[in-house]
């Protein structure tokens, strides 16, 4: 095997194959990475969501009705 041409050609196969397994190594994390994101995006899609407080309704209200004002407020509309 002192022939440069098979040398040659055993270094790039075996490099070739080292970098598509490589490849496939880092394609198999991102699947496996993006699957447990999926599963988890549906694990808390199926979670009932929690109580609101009535502090924060009220605030909500506030706020909407701040708003309701600035908006009058801007077109011109005396409150």
């Amino acid at each position: 095997m002192s022939d440069p041409q098979i040398t040659l050609t055993l270094t790039l196969a075996v490099a070739s194959l080292a970098g598509l397994a490589m490849l496939i190594v880092a394609a198999l994390n991102g699947w496996r990475g993006w699957l447990q994101l999926k599963s988890q995006e549906l694990r808390l899609a199926n979670e009932p969501a929690p109580p609101h407080n009535a502090g924060a309704r009220i605030e909500i209200a506030d706020l909407k009705e701040r708003i309701r004002k600035l908006e009058a407020i801007a077109a011109g509309v005396d409150l």
